[in-house]
């Protein structure tokens, strides 16, 4: 029997690669999405405005995942829910506060009680959470004698002195190393504490009505459809936006800085292979869908840059860092790749150069500045 999905934030970046491959293995996909004005540029206000990459054959719900009435609506029928839906953006997140809170945590409350008012008569098969590395805070570190460091946010004092790299205890660097599912959450960031609330939340009420539930902790998702205008998404789009228009980015600390970068095709086969999985192997478990791979920010722009053959646009690098900022994380995937047979298929430098392609086709608009100064205003950056 053909199975009913509903994909929450199934319009957005990953969202919506995720409805073209469900719909290709033949599922009946209904998307949820509330077609943020910041995310899909000043269209979506308009009445009927749909994406264009949006399958056409996934049938589109407009509102709020946070509105009893009309999750209510988009659960009918449904076997699986892909809970993709939230407000992206770590700098953002600190001063809209409550946006967050209400978009992440409080939406997913609304969601979870939908589906367990309906549980006796159509109990869900699957509900699967995205969930982000950023609640791990920092990443793993090892120090000199062999220990593994699970370390707190870098003090002020030492950043203001520009030493950037993780200090252990004995005031030596730490080395850092692929972060594990078994890491203290330690979040540096409202937008991180709502992700752990919606991972969190669904777990547990996963497990208390008996319905399968899978996390997947995304690392740095990059690749086409990332909104290029929006000044608060991953980096790659944000260095992409300011070389399309021949501006600098401004990079934090010193660039040495390193994020495991995974491209959205893999995002999705992480998520396809929860989805279908036996429920002894996946339920009420979280994995890490990472590359197992650091890559610096310097080197990612540099990669974007030739991507983008713009030689010349150097990134700007004045030495402050901003609150909240983490040195290193990265993943270990060996518990995905045990459970789940994950691994990833797209190397860096051929998912930069599928990103500058589509770039290419894009009309952005570069707001990095105005965010810029906005955390400048909110004193978030020092």
């Amino acid at each position: 029997m053909t199975k009913s999905v509903l994909v929450t934030g199934g319009a957005g970046f990953v969202g919506s690669h995720l409805v073209d491959e469900l719909v290709s293995r033949d599922y009946r996909v209904r998307v949820l999405d509330r077609l943020e004005v910041q995310v899909h540029g000043p269209g979506a206000a308009e009445p009927g405005f749909r994406p264009e990459y949006l399958h056409p054959d996934a049938e589109l719900q407009v509102g709020d995942t946070g509105d009893p009435a009309t999750i209510t609506r988009a659960l009918e029928g449904v076997d699986v829910v892909f809970h993709q839906a939230a407000a992206v953006g770590v700098g953002q997140s600190m001063y809209e506060i409550d946006r967050y809170v209400a978009r992440n945590t409080h939406a997913t409350a609304v969601l979870l009680q939908a589906i367990v008012d309906r549980q006796a008569r159509h109990p869900l098969d699957r509900l699967l959470v995205a969930s982000s590395m950023s609640i791990y805070g920092e990443g793993e570190y090892r120090l000199a004698d062999g220990t593994r460091f699970a370390p707190s946010p870098r003090p002020d004092a030492q950043l203001d002195a520009r030493t950037w790299e993780m200090l252990g205890p004995d005031g030596g660097v730490a080395e850092p190393v692929p972060t594990t599912e078994d890491k203290a959450l330690r979040p540096t960031s409202v937008y991180a504490l709502t992700k752990r609330d919606q991972e969190e939340y669904c777990l547990l009420v996963g497990a208390t009505y008996g319905i399968p539930t899978v996390a997947l902790r995304y690392f740095n998702i990059y690749g086409p459809r990332q909104a290029l205008s929006n000044p608060y998404t991953g980096v790659a789009a944000i260095f992409g936006s300011c070389l399309l228009s021949e501006a600098a980015p401004t990079i934090y600390e010193d660039g040495l800085q390193t994020r495991d970068f995974i491209h959205v095709r893999d995002i999705v086969t992480a998520n396809l292979l929860g989805l279908e999985a036996d429920p002894g192997a996946a339920a009420g478990q979280v994995f890490n869908v990472g590359t197992g791979r650091p890559t610096n920010l310097l080197q990612l722009h540099a990669g974007l840059q030739k991507a983008l053959d713009v030689p010349g646009v150097e990134p700007q690098i004045p030495g402050r860092f901003r609150a909240g900022d983490i040195r290193h994380c990265y993943a270990d995937i060996a518990k995905i790749s045990a459970a789940l047979g994950f691994e990833p298929t797209v190397d860096l430098e051929t998912g930069l150069s599928e990103l500058a392609g589509w770039m290419r086709t894009q009309e952005a608009e570069n707001l990095t500045n105005r965010a810029a100064a906005e955390l400048e205003r909110k004193g978030l950056v020092h």
